[in-house]
């Protein structure tokens, strides 16, 4: 097992895919992304998939702030499943009515 644990800690000898975004702000920087997958991959794919965290972070956010991931103060296993699996199914059900309403639609009062 320490062989294989030694064999991760190697530096990466193949070519990986680097993505750069130039942010729109001067002082902001630049943001880079360095992945792991293979070289030959469209770069349109590339950029799917890199975009696919800021999708992560604003469920995670939404599911913390609006549908309250964050507010159980249980102390057991069975309270917090239950919690985490009734905030999951809210937000899975709240993200299927964005997708199915139209997006020439009002909003909702």
């Amino acid at each position: 097992m320490a062989g294989n644990r030694d064999e991760r800690l190697q530096p990466c000898r193949d070519h990986q895919p680097v993505l750069r975004r130039q942010l729109t702000s001067p002082t902001a920087g630049d943001a880079y992304w360095l992945s792991s997958l293979p070289s030959g991959l469209p770069l349109a794919t590339l950029v799917r998939l890199a975009k696919l965290r800021w999708r992560i972070e604003h469920d995670y956010r939404e599911m913390k702030q609006v549908l309250g991931l964050a507010h159980f103060e249980g102390r057991t296993w069975n309270g917090w499943h239950h919690h985490v699996t009734l905030v999951s199914t809210a937000h899975a059900f709240c993200t299927l009515r964005r997708l199915a309403r139209d997006p020439k639609d009002t909003a909702q009062a």
